[in-house]
Order: structure tokens, then C-alpha cells, then sequence
């Protein structure tokens, strides 16, 4: 089964650069011909999407999307220190993400087929 790591850096809205790494992540989870694991690394603005009851005006939703991937058994972490850095340690966050170091992204790209950034 071959690993892809998707890496992200923008923020869920006003770009669109979040919203086309989950509906890869999505599409990718999908493949019945060639399975593939995907993982997921939230970084920079970015992390914010990991906030809950998020309620768009209008357009895609990245929470739900967010939900889908996880459903998809898809491991997404987000930076600690993005986190810290945006004072947003102490919120809580969409079950199913999990805080993560720097370190923890190396042993990603480490063991990854592919690594993807947005």
C-alpha cells in the first residue's frame, strides 16, 4: 500500500489551497484499483481548521471535509507550536486530530511514497 502525505499551510478560508488538499485527501481515499493511506500535516494558518462548529457563509465547509477524511481513516495532526504561536492551544479540537511536534512531520516524510504540499 503505498503512503501519501499531504502537507498544508494556508488558512481553511479565503484560500483554496486547504479546500483542494481534502478533496485530494478524499479522492485519494476513494482509489478501489490502487489503495493508498493518506496522511495529513496541518501547518501555519492552516491549524485553525482543526476548530470545531465552524459555520461558512457560503461555499464548502473544510470541517466537514475534515470529518470526512478522518471517517476515511485518514491520521491528520496539526503543529503544536502553529498552535501556540496563534494562542489556540487551550480550545478544543475536531475529534479525530491530533497535535503534533515537527518531529513527528519528519517521520512522516521519512516513511511517505509521496509528499504533497499546499
Amino acid at each position: 500500500m503505498q503512503h501519501v502525505l499531504i502537507i498544508a499551510n494556508d488558512a481553511p478560508y479565503g484560500s483554496e489551497k486547504l479546500f483542494n488538499a481534502l478533496r485530494l485527501a478524499i479522492q485519494l481515499n476513494e482509489q478501489d484499483y490502487s489503495p493508498v493511506r493518506v496522511s495529513l500535516f496541518l501547518l501555519s494558518d492552516a491549524v485553525t481548521a482543526v476548530l470545531p462548529n465552524q459555520k461558512p457563509v457560503e461555499g464548502y465547509n473544510i470541517q466537514q471535509m475534515l470529518e470526512i477524511v478522518i471517517a476515511q481513516k485518514t491520521q491528520v495532526k496539526f503543529c503544536g507550536s502553529c498552535m501556540h504561536a496563534r494562542g489556540l492551544t487551550e480550545l478544543k479540537v475536531i475529534e479525530g486530530c491530533e497535535m503534533a511536534t515537527m518531529d513527528d512531520l519528519a517521520q512522516w516524510v521519512l516513511v511517505a511514497d509521496k509528499t504533497i504540499t499546499f
